[in-house]
């Protein structure tokens, strides 16, 4: 029970890793409070989760709005008193090159996996600071550190958050916060499995093909990726701070 009376919130909670960290989360004995876009996934997924004793809470909203994402943090306060540990794990994956990238592409991309990171730090740190505790992790991308082809907008914005986290791991390490981003490569989710669809392409196939261009033989299961977020929000991180991690089961963004 790594996490017992810890209060956490993770963000993107009904998508592939999200379902897998809030699950991880609430086993441990963590209170959480998740949240993504659609309130009837989110509502669903929370009676899922409470059929299976796994007390949960949700707000369901649009993270782009600052106003949802500072609502988020509050609402976690109201309900547990406080805020121990950020999961920052929604984003989008908009795909093309500069050509094909619109505005809106643009635009989402950075207030998704960008501004909403931003908006949701700042409104929570400052409650870490009074309890002199806490820890942040991340979603950026080994992407963000290695920028691949026709993904402009998702490798800009998740190179953002990797540099943001380290900027905020070494203004807040005084504070007793640990800020820290885990940096997947492929993973095996339907946020994956969906870009094969629209390109016409087997997803089964793909994930498959795709596994043996991974050096430990299969692409990242959402449950490999939880794993280092919960290292990184636990004890065991304790002197970790301010850093990017590369889950990508020594998969080169190019080769």
């Amino acid at each position: 029970m790594r996490f017992d009376t810890k209060r956490v919130v993770i963000t993107g909670g009904t998508g592939g890793i999200g379902q897998t960290v809030v699950e991880l989360f609430a086993r441990e004995g963590a209170q959480v409070m998740f949240s993504d876009h659609s309130e009837e996934d989110c509502s669903e997924y929370c009676d899922n989760l409470r059929a299976r004793d796994m007390q949960t809470r949700y707000l369901a909203g649009d993270l782009r709005q600052k106003k949802f994402c500072e609502a988020l943090i509050a609402e976690a306060v109201t309900q547990f008193g406080g805020i121990d540990i950020l999961i920052n794990n929604a984003g989008i994956i908009p795909r093309g090159t500069i050509i094909e990238t619109t505005d809106d592409m643009w635009f989402s991309a950075l207030d998704v996996n960008l501004t909403a990171v931003f908006f949701l730090c700042r409104a929570a740190i400052p409650h870490m600071q009074q309890a002199g505790a806490g820890a942040i992790v991340n979603t950026s991308s080994t992407w963000g550190i290695y920028p691949g082809p026709g993904h402009v907008a998702y490798c800009t914005s998740k190179a953002a958050v990797a540099a943001l986290t380290k900027n905020l791991g070494r203004d807040h390490a005084g504070d007793g916060i640990r800020i820290n981003a885990v940096c997947p490569n492929e993973v095996n989710t339907p946020m994956l499995r969906s870009g094969f669809q629209r390109r016409g392409i087997d997803p089964d196939n793909a994930i498959a093909e795709l596994g043996k261009t991974v050096p430990l033989g299969h692409v990242a299961e959402p449950e490999e990726i939880a794993d280092v977020i919960a290292f990184l929000a636990s004890e065991e991180a304790r002197y970790v701070c301010g850093t990017t991690i590369e889950v990508s089961g020594a998969k080169p963004v190019y080769g």
